[in-house]
């Protein structure tokens, strides 16, 4: 056979040499993967496209595996960018810094005692098996991590560190106020509370957990197939599947029932793609796994790549039999796929439980917190030093007023023997660090969890959000974030199953200038079966299909052409063809695509072109899904020219893809229109109007989808999130955008030279126009990998910008990371095209990092996981794509459209009460205890109370908790109607304009001015004079203070509450008839005769309050303190400011805007109108239907010896797309 020749070249580089040897077929160098540490990989290709990869030591043989009778040709990849002499052929290894990808992961087959022996490192010096079981835990807490965990995480709250540190003062009984025991109770209550949450949260997981893993599948156990579950799977076990089934496990596909062993496959659930996929079994084991016996006996071994979150790739090899052979991930079955049109498969374990790819991409559950409490931590903390401060100073001046008393009065020395200042002082500062400790009381966390609870019930309550049509409620999964709700500024949305029901409808079709519509079928399926299935119910139906042949049924006749040649589809293209030879024997070749590649390639242009263009218009104004169609008569002579071509070029060794394409162009020109079809990927009901609501509230939508990018686009306008007045920003006009700021950028660096940062010059923003990105997840990759996108082919610009001075790689990383974000938030629209779930995630962990934003994800599959959990609010829709993502999820939905409601009302209302309620509950809080500290200052600074220790114990707990529970509860401040009406008003929790630092500010300043006036009125009336009753002593005084601050803090509730029901009257009327019963019972002379220590203020209440001198007091206290507000409020009223009603009318009163259009701006001729077009192929359907392996001969089964016992094989079939 002669010297094996050697091609040694580049990826993606042309062939330095091609050996002469005809009938050679060798496939693109940048398809082949490197191995560890930049390996050659030696691949030999034979006149079949077969194809092998040996290992070093099996470089000698010369012959083929899978066609012995073929010589070989040996070929050296070396990665990009490096020249040939960098490889050392000796040690294997590449001089660069790139870190490949380990191939260290060996699996054998039917051999799980080689699994069970291998260990590795997790944590310190602790090991864990390599291979993980199949079981799979999403779930936080076990039995015994519960406890431990849970308050580990609650103790990351800056209040439950508070309260410990209060309860741990008070045990110390020389300074003590209270029982240690009395404030520990309610902590362990709050505690308890949120503990009980999230064990409700995590049993849900546990349940989920152990419905996924208890599914039933059939695994490999000796001889023959059991019955077991999934959490039974190991590595290494081969597992039969039947049709309809879900892949438990990432497998390697061994052989099926279908012809050549290929095996259809739904991806849905993992790229959010509704066509079918084919994945293809090696043909070695098709030929030879041909019953249960050679499965059993198998013995393969599989190495390959560590486990990885690579989605769309696989590299390793097969070693049987003394023969490797390449694996790629077109023979990979993942984990979550869903096996159609295929009734029985079998799998080689790969990767099991966490070590799937899947299961990589999902992400770790992370403990959520609402912009309200990381905000509430921070207040925390400043309270707690305020409250430090004023204890230290009120401390300083408690030791210097005893050192002059006890100077002023010598002969009282006797009594303060014991008694430094300096110790007075020391006990002071701990004694009103305690006494002022009730600022931040802990029933207003008690009663926080409780409004979370009830407005989380009330989500679920919604009759507006339940789905009658499958029995589905709204479900809030989590109590403890329904205020951010109100504050989303991003939503990051699947595409399938959430915009769309997964139903292709045909609606319309445009046949030489008449439009005929077709509105009774639809198909849940793709839309290439849509188009066969209507044609059908129109006379023309699809007999079978050999591989050659294509039977047809047109109108009763059955017509059998030839198929001379197939044009296949990619996305360049846009179009796929194919050659037929007719029963009267013309050759006629028919196309199908895109209308902007289609129209262009017509002969001529008439009447009915131009009346099709405008039904093509029309089609797309209803965001239709359409294809042209189109035909032309081929000579016999110009065929034979164009195949002999067409057959030279598809043997050649460089560039063949070229020389294809060029003749597939050659043959698709000079067109004859023959008409449109027309297909409705049908949206769920309400999606545009939704989507419209959403961004009137200025919430920014952005698409995150695995699916291609017409499709994508064409949902994009179907659901109003693209219009046609939009610049459509794709990769090309991305990476000119990006190249102008950098180079914008490194001006303003040497203009400033030491500044060491680039200018934050956002990129594109003078720019007013509309604009949508559109980008894919490869071109994502390589903007966040160092801003490769921008290194074209000459390189220069690389070499000068002034990020090259960056001496830190993630400072560089974050600046282009910025860059991008910077313009995408800056479009009207986003759509991601081709992303994996790990980078759904990316992009929203990237819009949280940069623009500090509140996003939302929604989705329905498992490929939304990630991105749910990532996202600050996380929304999961009951579709038809499994349960996985409302498990994992915050919210529970049964439709897309719920969401502007659970946004715009529930969630817009949630924000308003919270923040209500924690301005006021602040407000109280110092309105009736900052007294305390006014006192110090009348009392010797001794720490003493002002207040009755009843008092203190109720005021926050019965005397002013309802109303402020009731503004929790029910406060609106326009109807749900309204809100959906205005969407605008969602604004203001976007805006933190209901609650933020000036608010907290302006509470505490108002609460000051109000325990100020309440106590210095009082003290100012007690000096002057006294009343009829000789009322003047401390108690009295005490009672006077308590009385004008409660009433002061009763009123500014009641003007403040827009909402009133009989539950808030009710509220008002129990404080302060609770208020009257517990003074009364408290300050009874029968209570202070049975326990005078504890019961203090003997009829105190009785005595001051019956004297009018005092409610005149009382009264004037509360006047002063109402008139700034009812000022204010007037002040408001006469401006508008903040006024909601006044935005409403205002609104009201503009022209309504005019309903966005779906129509084109350019002249009806022009071919660059908006195409509709979206196709349901992928590359490669076409030479899988010419080479017959999708194609099962008539009466036989290629391997019906897989099939069980009871098992009928399946009938004759064809699957394969039209054309």
């Amino acid at each position: 056979m002669g010297v094996e020749p050697e091609l040694k070249l580049g990826a993606g580089s042309a062939l330095t040499r091609a050996w002469g040897g005809a009938g050679l077929r060798l496939l693109r160098a940048e398809k082949q993967p490197l191995c560890r540490r930049g390996s050659s990989l030696n691949y030999f290709l034979c006149a079949n496209g077969a194809r092998q990869l040996l290992s070093r030591s099996e470089q000698g043989t010369r012959s083929c595996s899978v066609c012995p009778r073929h010589p070989r040709v040996k070929v050296r990849l070396v990665p990009r960018g490096a020249s040939m002499d960098d490889h050392d052929p000796a040690s294997g290894c590449l001089h660069e810094k790139k870190k490949l990808p380990a191939f260290t992961w060996e699996v054998r087959a039917n051999n799980r005692s080689y699994h069970m022996q291998f260990k590795k490192k997790f944590a310190f010096c602790l090991t864990k098996k390599k291979y993980a079981g199949n079981a799979i835990k999403t779930a936080k807490y076990n039995i015994l991590t519960f406890l431990p965990l849970n308050l580990y995480e609650q103790f990351h709250r800056m209040a439950n560190v508070y309260f410990v540190f209060v309860i741990l003062l008070q045990t110390i009984p020389e300074i003590s106020t209270l029982p240690w025991y009395t404030l520990l109770f309610p902590l362990s209550c709050l505690l308890t509370i949120r503990a009980l949450r999230d064990l409700i949260d995590d049993i849900g997981r546990h349940q989920s957990d152990r419905n996924i893993n208890s599914r039933p599948c059939e695994i490999l156990s000796g001889k023959s197939f059991r019955w077991q579950k999934w959490r039974d799977i190991c590595v290494g076990d081969i597992v039969r599947l039947r049709k309809e089934s879900f892949v438990p496990a990432d497998m390697l596909l061994l052989c099926s029932s279908e012809p050549s062993s290929l095996c259809y496959v739904e991806t849905a659930d993992i790229d959010g793609e509704t066509n079918l996929k084919f994945r293809q079994a090696l043909p070695v084991t098709h030929r030879e796994l041909t019953s249960e016996g050679s499965v059993a006996a198998f013995d393969g071994r599989v190495t390959c790549e560590e486990p990885n979150s690579r989605m769309h790739s696989f590299t390793g090899t097969l070693q049987w039999r003394g023969e490797t052979y390449s694996v790629d991930s077109e023979r990979i079955l993942l984990r979550g796929c869903k096996l159609r049109n295929t009734d029985i498969c079998y799998g080689l374990v790969i990767y099991a439980g966490f070590d799937s790819k899947i299961m990589r991409n999902c992400g770790k559950i992370k403990r959520k917190k609402t912009k309200l409490d990381r905000m509430m931590d921070r207040l925390v903390i400043i309270i707690f030093l305020v409250l430090l401060a004023m204890s230290l100073c009120l401390a300083i001046a408690s030791g210097f007023w005893a050192k002059t008393f006890q100077e002023k009065h010598t002969y009282l020395s006797a009594l303060y023997k014991h008694t430094a200042p300096a110790k007075q002082a020391f006990f002071s500062f701990w004694g009103f660090a305690i006494l002022l400790s009730i600022i931040i009381p802990m029933s207003m966390y008690i009663t926080f969890e409780f409004i979370y609870l009830v407005n989380s019930f009330f989500i679920n309550w919604d009759l507006e959000m339940y789905y009658a049509v499958k029995d589905i409620p709204a479900k809030a999964r989590s109590t403890s974030l329904n205020d951010q709700l109100g504050q989303i500024e991003y939503i990051f949305s699947d595409k399938t199953g959430t915009l769309t029901q997964n139903i292709m409808s045909f609606k319309k079709c445009c046949i030489n200038g008449t439009v005929y519509d077709q509105l009774v079928y639809q198909a849940a399926s793709p839309d290439e079966e849509a188009l066969v299935l209507a044609a059908r119910d129109l006379g023309y139906v699809f007999l079978s299909r050999t591989q050659d042949t294509i039977t047809i049924s047109e109108l009763g006749v059955k017509r059998t052409y030839e198929v001379l040649a197939m044009l296949d589809f990619n996305s360049d293209r846009k179009r796929m063809s194919v050659l037929v030879r007719d029963p009267q024997g013309t050759i006629r070749l028919y196309t199908k695509g895109a209308d902007t590649v289609i129209l262009e390639r017509l002969r001529s242009r008439g009447p009915s072109e131009t009346f099709t263009e405008r039904a093509l218009d029309r089609f797309a104004e209803e965001t239709l899904r359409t294809l042209c169609l189109a035909s032309k008569v081929v000579s016999e002579a110009e065929y034979c020219e164009w195949s002999r071509r067409h057959q030279e070029a598809s043997i050649l060794l460089q560039d063949r893809a070229w020389q294809m394409d060029s003749l597939y162009e050659e043959m698709e020109q000079n067109l004859e229109l023959l008409g449109v079809t027309a297909i409705e990927d049908k949206l769920q009901d309400g999606v545009p109007e939704t989507i419209q609501l959403l961004k009137l509230g200025n919430i920014k939508v952005w698409v995150l989808t695995g699916d291609k990018q017409e499709t994508a686009m064409n949902i994009g306008y179907a659901c109003k999130l693209l219009t046609d007045d939009m610049e459509i920003l794709e990769e090309k006009e991305v990476s000119e955008i990006l190249e102008a700021h950098w180079v914008r950028n490194s001006r303003s660096s040497r203009k400033a030279p030491g500044s060491g940062r680039l200018s934050q010059q956002h990129p594109g923003t003078s720019c007013h126009k509309k604009r949508a990105l559109v980008i894919s997840g490869d071109f994502l990759d390589k903007i966040l990998h160092a801003g490769e996108v921008l290194m074209k082919e000459e390189g220069w610009l690389w070499q000068w910008l002034p990020c090259r001075r960056a001496t830190d790689s993630q400072e560089h990383g974050s600046l282009v990371e910025k860059a991008f974000v910077d313009l995408a938030t800056s479009c009207q629209a986003v759509i991601c095209c081709r992303v994996t779930p790990k980078q759904k995630a990316l992009i929203v962990q990237l819009v949280k990092k940069h623009k500090k934003a509140t996003t939302l994800a929604i989705g329905d599959g498992a490929n939304d996981v990630n991105m749910i959990k990532t996202a600050d609010i996380g929304v999961g829709i009951s579709g038809l794509e499994g349960m996985q993502a409302v498990q994992c999820s915050d919210y529970a939905l049964a439709q897309f459209s719920y969401l502007q409601r659970l946004l715009l009302v529930h969630g817009r209302w949630a924000y308003l009460r919270i923040c209500k309620f924690l301005r006021y509950f602040f407000y109280k809080t110092f309105a009736g205890l900052m007294a305390q500290v006014w006192f110090a200052f009348h009392s010797g600074f001794t720490a003493q109370p002002l207040y009755e220790g009843w008092f203190l114990a109720l005021y926050n707990v019965f005397y002013t908790a309802h109303p402020v529970l009731s503004v929790g509860l029910l406060e609106q401040d326009v109807s749900a109607k309204k809100s959906l009406e205005f969407p605008e008003l969602y604004a203001i929790g976007q805006q933190d304009e209901l609650f933020n630092y000036r608010i907290f500010g302006v509470t505490l300043l108002h609460g000051v001015s109000t325990s100020l006036a309440s106590f210095y009125i009082a003290l100012w009336a007690f000096n002057d004079c006294v009343g009829s009753k000789v009322v003047g002593d401390y108690e009295s005084f005490s009672v006077t203070v308590a009385t004008s601050a409660l009433l002061s803090v009763l009123v500014e509730i009641i003007l403040d509450i827009k909402h009133w029901t009989a539950l808030s009257f009710l509220m008002v009327t129990a404080s302060l008839l609770l208020f009257c019963l517990f003074s009364y019972m408290t300050q009874s002379i029968d209570a202070f005769r049975i326990a005078p220590a504890v019961f203090r203020f003997p009829d105190a209440s009785q005595n001051a309050l019956t004297d009018p001198y005092i409610l005149l007091v009382v009264l004037l206290s509360l006047v002063v303190n109402t008139i700034p507000s009812l000022t204010v409020r007037s002040y408001h009223a006469i401006t508008g400011r903040h006024s909601i009603q006044q935005k409403i009318c205002s609104k009201a009163r503009r022209e309504l805007e005019p309903s966005v259009e779906l129509r084109a701006h350019v002249h009806r001729g022009s071919f660059r109108r908006r195409s509709s077009y979206a196709f349901s192929h992928q590359e490669g359907y076409a030479g899988l239907i010419t080479r017959g392996d999708s194609l099962r001969t008539k009466g036989t089964c290629a391997t019906g010896g897989l099939h069980p016992q009871g098992t009928a094989p399946p009938s004759p079939s064809c699957h394969g797309p039209s054309a």
